[in-house]
């Protein structure tokens, strides 16, 4: 018998509402959206120009992580203007998600780059 993720968590996840949890994930994002615009491009890009003499310099980290705000901007404008709940707001959900763990894992480690760990 193949013992599925599915079949093995399905006990654990059966009182849990997917309304509720469409709503939790849509708040956590529609909150941490404003606070990466704010940390990540706004203040960072301030940074960079007291740093570096430059606002943009294209590196991979920054690129990706104008990708992660590129992407949640299309979930939310997505969630708000056409409607998109449940299952599709779900799938973005995880698709951010794994966005987000190329950008500091892949980027950080494998890409070489001025914010890496990879060298250069």
């Amino acid at each position: 018998m193949i013992l599925t993720l599915g079949s093995v968590m399905q006990p654990s996840l059966a009182g849990i509402d997917p309304e509720l949890l469409d709503e939790i994930s849509y708040r956590a994002i529609s909150i941490g959206y404003p606070v990466f615009t704010l940390g990540a491009l706004i203040f960072a890009m301030i940074w960079a120009e007291e740093a570096w003499g430059r606002f943009w310099g294209w590196d991979p980290k920054e690129v990706w992580a104008l990708i992660v705000w590129l992407f949640y901007s299309a979930y939310l404008h997505l969630r708000l203007s056409r409607g998109w709940i449940g299952a599709k707001s779900a799938w973005m959900s995880v698709i951010g998600f794994v966005i987000i763990l190329i950008t500091l894992v892949v980027v950080n480690l494998v890409i070489a780059g001025l914010h890496s760990y990879a060298g250069m």
